[in-house]
């Protein structure tokens, strides 16, 4: 029997869903479960410090955790790094900083208020533990797995993996979300948020909006066999007819 690799989509500094989460998936296959994070980390939610810290501590513990970098944690370390507000990839041109992307809600859950017109960058820097910035900056872009896929945004269609940009697989949407033809694996992936979970055939998006308030899903994958974890146990999520 396949091996279950179990899946948790875009958190957003939900760390209570994010405990909520790891507590469905402990039940289902046991606390070694084999996961996947499918990057998005920070931003928006109240507690991105702590849900760094939580993931952080479960790899520590030895934790079979494969955590990968989304577009909001790229942003975060652009502002730690170089002060960066803005990202040419954000075409409504907002900054991190504004309550829309979230960036000042991750900078508070380190202690530190900051607003589009008062960044803090030094505050934020010294606030911020070098450990974290590297730990975050060290994130993968994508975890292959047979005939799975897991990556953040996408990928770019008919390009070789080890051909792939960094900036297609944290932020494409266009080019990917309406491609319908097969890809070499099923294409696991947050990013784009929706109502609820969806399975598109060449892709599944896990994204249910977490950072929008919404529910944080995790999943189960037995080969390209796809289940939602629920309070009530397992729901089959398939393509749509």
């Amino acid at each position: 029997m396949t091996q279950p690799i179990y899946a948790i989509p875009d958190i957003h500094g939900q760390d209570a869903l994010l405990a909520a989460a790891l507590d469905l998936v402990h039940r289902d296959g046991g606390a070694e479960a084999r996961i996947v994070f499918l990057g998005d980390l920070v931003d928006r939610g109240p507690d991105s410090r702590a849900v760094i810290d939580r993931l952080m501590e479960g790899q520590a513990q030895g934790r079979p955790w494969t955590v990968l970098k989304g577009n909001h944690d790229q942003l975060f370390l652009d502002f730690l790094d170089g002060g960066a507000l803005q990202s040419p990839q954000v075409r409504s041109g907002l900054t991190w900083l504004n309550p829309r992307l979230g960036g000042d809600a991750t900078l508070a859950s380190y202690g530190v208020g900051a607003s589009e017109t008062s960044p803090a960058w030094q505050a934020a820097r010294a606030a911020v533990p070098q450990a974290h910035r590297d730990w975050l900056a060290d994130l993968p872009l994508f975890e292959e797995a047979d005939e799975l896929l897991f990556v953040h945004a996408g990928i770019r269609p008919g390009v070789p993996l080890s051909q792939q940009s960094a900036t297609d697989l944290m932020w494409i949407r266009e080019g990917f979300l309406d491609h319908t033809a097969p890809h070499p694996w099923l294409v696991v992936h947050g990013h784009t948020a929706l109502d609820w979970p969806q399975h598109f055939g060449n892709r599944v998006d896990l994204d249910g909006g977490a950072g929008y308030g919404r529910p944080l899903w995790p999943a189960v994958f037995h080969g390209p066999i796809c289940h939602l974890i629920t309070d009530s146990g397992r729901e089959l999520l398939g393509p749509e007819e």
